[in-house]
């Protein structure tokens, strides 16, 4: 059984042998073929970049001179200035005001900036509102109107008899006085006091003493007054209006030059009445929408 198995084995098992030692040969130089083209394209692809720097720089070193590095420091410092000047923030643009743009024309005085004759103005191109000669004229007459109006009337004759009397009644605001007139010193005596004990303000008592300063018998009359209602303004007030009228009645000629000078109008000023549903005579209580 044992030589049967042998020479069986011995020439079958070399054929096999052989075979696979062919197959993988065979193997092996399909490898080294397939792999040899992959090794060698490195070898080519490297040439090229290794000579690609050397035609690089050999125009560099041609075309820089030997004042090469002040220019390009100059350059530097000139795009950093560039670089400066576009960093600092833009000024902000100012409000224009009309009319900054015009130019200002000055004419010397006597020349016509149309260049037209001497006389042109006179005849043709008076501006009145460049001439002052009315408003002069103006504040002259007002000038004298007050002039007129404090000059004592020349024109008064009031008997000044011992027992003589004359008596008016003057009104203001809610204020009424009852004036008596008599020959006298010139005092006043209101309510018992003097005038400057019941009106402490000076204004007041120089209005009180017009009515017989303008008539000139500020020295030789004598005012007694009642006076009830109202405060101090208005009872002043009607004290001159009471010592006017009561001129009046002493004598008649005297009523224009009073009357012209205000005098004898009853101030018809007052405060105004309140009115239902507001604060005041006018005004409203806050308006709130919601």
């Amino acid at each position: 059984m044992a030589d049967e198995e042998h020479p069986a084995s011995s020439p079958e098992g070399e054929s096999t042998e052989q075979e696979a030692t062919e197959t993988a040969n065979v193997a092996e130089d399909a490898t080294t073929e397939v792999e040899q083209p992959v090794a060698d394209a490195p070898v080519a692809a490297e040439q090229p970049v290794a000579e690609e720097p050397v035609a690089a720089e050999e125009p560099a070193a041609v075309e820089a001179p030997a004042p090469a590095p002040a220019v390009a420091a100059d350059a530097a410092a000139e795009e950093l200035e560039d670089d400066e000047e576009e960093e600092e923030p833009a000024p902000r643009e100012k409000p224009s005001v009309p009319g900054a743009h015009l130019e200002v024309d000055i004419v010397p005085e006597g020349v016509d900036p149309l260049g037209r004759g001497e006389g042109y103005e006179d005849a043709y191109a008076i501006d009145p509102y460049a001439i002052d000669d009315d408003g002069d004229q103006k504040q002259d007459g007002d000038e004298e109107q007050e002039e007129t109006l404090t000059e004592p009337i020349s024109t008064a004759a009031i008997d000044l008899a011992s027992g003589a009397r004359y008596r008016a009644t003057g009104k203001r605001k809610s204020a009424i006085a009852r004036v008596t007139l008599r020959p006298g010193s010139g005092s006043y005596l209101v309510n018992g006091r003097t005038l400057e004990q019941h009106f402490p303000r000076l204004t007041l008592q120089r209005n009180i003493r017009q009515p017989l300063e303008t008539v000139g018998y500020e020295d030789r009359m004598d005012v007694v007054a009642r006076l009830h209602g109202g405060g101090i303004s208005a009872q002043a007030g009607a004290l001159r209006h009471g010592v006017s009228r009561a001129l009046l009645e002493a004598d008649p000629n005297l009523r224009g030059e009073l009357k012209r000078r205000g005098f004898l109008t009853r101030d018809s000023r007052a405060k105004e009445r309140k009115k239902a549903g507001l604060k005041k005579a006018r005004k409203k209580p806050q308006f709130s929408k919601r």
